[in-house]
């Protein structure tokens, strides 16, 4: 819009009255709103009123491009060898006009090789819980045509290296940057900020926006971090024998000869402040210089003097490797700071 003008002197700033044609918004008047005011001198000659005079002026409001990310749920506890799981941001369009957002991540601390398949997928219903229909989808590069004050939830999908290990930390940043928006589908041009004076007859663009995790004041785009916090068990395992008796001298003094009886203790212990290990499953192959002790059976769940247990576990002969025969048994959760053990006993061929 060009600017029309006539030449009136010296003129109160009071006496000029400023018009919108549209209300602002939080973020400030809609970029390319044309905003005109006018102003009405009147004066007489002679003391006769004479016709009033009115000059116009126009000019076009600039796009100032601001934005923000929000990490939501941070930290999150996960396991080892577990996938998909989610960190939750929101990205806010704070600029004055609509705008196409850039979409990246970036793992700014922990080990690289136990985090991988690092997406982003469009959070559709808000819940910050990663769903079907949201997976199927598909993951997502760039969020298309945020209108003026919108906010998108999105969420950072990782799978879990099955090395982690418990208190292990990744800290993985999302960086929004902000593109010209206009056409659907497609990502717009990178924002950059206007050089040179003020176009009056044109829209000038300002960065606007605050300094993330591991972005710049005024550079078009902004970042937050999350966290993932492995929680894992802290197993501890071991496999002692004993001798419990022998065919000369009895349970005095017993001597691990031909004959004699050998009792195998496994205890499984988990560390103070680890997570609870479920699903515990012991597999052992005998040697075969010993001979399983159908009599005295398996114990499963003793303690950590392998005693007290119970009767339990599956002895399947020649069922391991080579032949062997094999000893099998499932403990209870092992929680954190306990122990649980599997014991036999079994005779020297």
């Amino acid at each position: 819009m060009k600017t029309s003008k006539q030449l009136l002197g010296a003129v109160s700033a009071l006496a000029l009255v400023a018009m919108s044609s549209t209300p602002a918004l939080a973020v400030g008047t809609t970029a390319n709103t044309t905003i005109t005011n006018s102003v009405t001198v009147n004066y007489n000659v002679n003391g006769n009123a004479q016709n009033a005079v009115i000059a116009n002026d126009s000019f076009t409001v600039d796009q100032r491009v601001n934005l923000t990310v929000t990490a939501i749920n941070t930290p999150v506890t996960v396991s080892p060898n577990q996938t998909n799981r989610v960190l939750a941001f929101d990205v806010t369009n704070l600029s004055n006009s609509a705008a196409d957002f850039d979409l990246s991540t970036a793992l700014r601390g922990g080990t690289a090789a136990n985090i991988s398949n690092i997406r982003i997928y469009r959070d559709t219903d808000g819940d910050r819980v990663l769903d079907a229909a949201e997976l199927g989808a598909g993951p997502i590069t760039f969020l298309d045509e945020v209108a003026a004050d919108a906010t998108v939830a999105v969420l950072v999908v990782s799978d879990i290296g099955i090395n982690a290990v418990n208190g292990n930390t990744f800290d993985v940043a999302l960086t929004a940057a902000a593109h010209a928006a206009g056409t659907a589908g497609t990502l717009g041009t990178r924002l950059q900020a206007s050089t040179g004076a003020n176009q009056v007859d044109a829209v000038d663009t300002v960065l606007f926006d605050g300094q993330g995790v591991s972005d710049a004041d005024n550079d078009g785009a902004f970042s937050a971090q999350g966290r993932y916090t492995v929680s894992g068990a802290v197993l501890a395992v071991a496999k002692t024998s004993r001798v419990v008796s022998d065919p000369v001298n009895g349970a005095t003094n017993p001597k691990a000869i031909p004959g004699a009886t050998i009792e195998y203790c496994i205890t499984v212990a988990n560390a103070a402040g680890a997570a609870t290990a479920a699903g515990v499953n012991l597999l052992d192959d005998l040697p075969v210089d010993v001979a399983y002790s159908a009599a005295f059976g398996i114990f499963v769940d003793g303690d950590a003097s392998c005693t007290n247990g119970t009767p339990g576990g599956n002895f399947a002969p020649g069922a391991g490797v080579n032949q062997r025969d094999r000893i099998t048994g499932t403990l209870s959760d092992v929680a954190a700071g306990q122990t649980r053990s599997l014991y036999f006993q079994v005779q020297i061929r």
